[in-house]
């Protein structure tokens, strides 16, 4: 088997034994004779699977009996519209703080349906940092408070310990990129909602765990599939879900679980990602381009010493089966995503690399 180490942003890497059991019960699952692309959602397999994976990401994610779990479509782009339709209903007003260019973009979707304001933002240092707000910074009449955790392509995130002071506030939470990676109450935020294809599975279901009580408020204009009532009362199949994405998820989950949980592999990646930045900031030859406090530990945007080694450096890295280093066009030089399922060899390999690199290029 000759498999790369992948450190795309998204669709990220599967862990080995996940793909391996698909893979083993592609044709067959379970006895049933056909596989988990053939199923009708409407069957009692089926039914099973995505129960099953609703179960296990509330173990997992220790999520309150008051909170909903729906399995959408669309991606967290479409949440972008959906949050705003169904929770910006009482005051017509929403805050949010911009760290990136997804919060931004969730921002500039909320302004059709009404007020949007920014209450804080960090494109003045090309969303290097984390802006720090006090509760007295938000609108108090704002129907919910509107960020994103992580910041794929920037390297930055709001820690579990130092999410905003929003008062009595509802937070809501674009999680895409570090749900399942570390530990968040999850009752500190009113929505949240995170694409699949960075830590829970392939690209093409988004999850979205939200509070009862902002269920069935929706206003008059949504659309049917973008209620998220709709979508509570059919158990999360109004429509037919996207099953093959929601089994994988489940295997995801159940690898996730053995592992010993969120706990676990939070110090697994705390490890990871500080070996790696300890290199670059001890190397002298690579320089890390978000502000150290407020690092990711999921995205790690780098760059040389002379920017133009970057482009050398990702065409030999590539040659070495290390794959998608390139960072975004927004930063330059090089991104190295490292979510749950990058293994510590993916680090170890991309260190002896870069040190190899650096010798050569001193």
């Amino acid at each position: 088997m000759n498999r790369i180490y992948n450190f795309s942003a998204g669709p990220s890497t599967l862990p080995l034994e996940v793909l391996e059991t698909a893979a083993k019960e592609m044709t067959d699952y379970h006895g049933f004779g056909l596989s988990v692309m053939e199923m009708s959602h409407r069957s009692n397999a089926y039914s099973d699977i995505q129960d099953e994976a609703e179960s296990l990401l509330r173990k997992l994610l220790h999520i309150p009996e008051n909170y909903q779990v729906l399995f959408l479509q669309g991606g967290a782009s479409t949440q972008f519209a959906m949050v705003p339709l169904n929770l910006m209903n009482k005051n017509n007003t929403a805050d949010f703080l911009i760290t990136g260019n997804w919060a931004d973009k969730a921002q500039q979707e909320a302004q059709r349906f009404g007020e949007a304001r920014v209450v804080a933002s960090s494109k003045d240092k090309t969303y290097s940092y984390i802006p720090q707000t006090s509760s007295d910074d938000f609108n108090s009449a704002a129907d919910y408070v509107h960020i994103c955790t992580n910041n794929t392509i920037y390297g930055t995130r709001f820690t579990p310990e130092n999410l905003p002071d929003v008062g009595n506030l509802d937070l809501v939470a674009d999680m895409s990129s570090n749900i399942l990676s570390e530990v968040y109450d999850i009752e500190k935020f009113a929505l949240v909602y995170a694409g699949a294809q960075k830590n829970m599975g392939p690209a093409g279901v988004t999850v979205v765990i939200i509070r009862d009580d902002l269920i069935g408020n929706a206003m008059d204009i949504t659309p049917t599939m973008l209620d998220y009532q709709t979508h509570s009362k059919a158990g999360s199949m109004y429509n037919t879900p996207p099953c093959y994405n929601i089994y994988i998820c489940k295997l995801v989950f159940e690898w996730l679980d053995r592992l010993g949980g969120v706990q676990a592999i939070e110090k697994i990646n705390k490890h990871k990602s500080q070996k790696l930045y300890d290199y670059i900031d001890n190397s002298g030859f690579y320089r890390g381009t978000a502000e150290k406090e407020d690092r990711s530990l999921m995205n790690v945007p780098f760059i040389c010493k002379k920017d133009e080694l970057n482009a050398e450096f990702i065409k030999q890295a590539k040659q070495q089966g290390l794959e998608n280093l390139k960072g975004h066009r927004a930063v330059g030089g090089m991104r190295a995503s490292i979510y749950n399922s990058m293994p510590q060899e993916g680090i170890d390999s991309l260190i002896s690399f870069m040190q190899e690199f650096a010798k050569n290029n001193a």
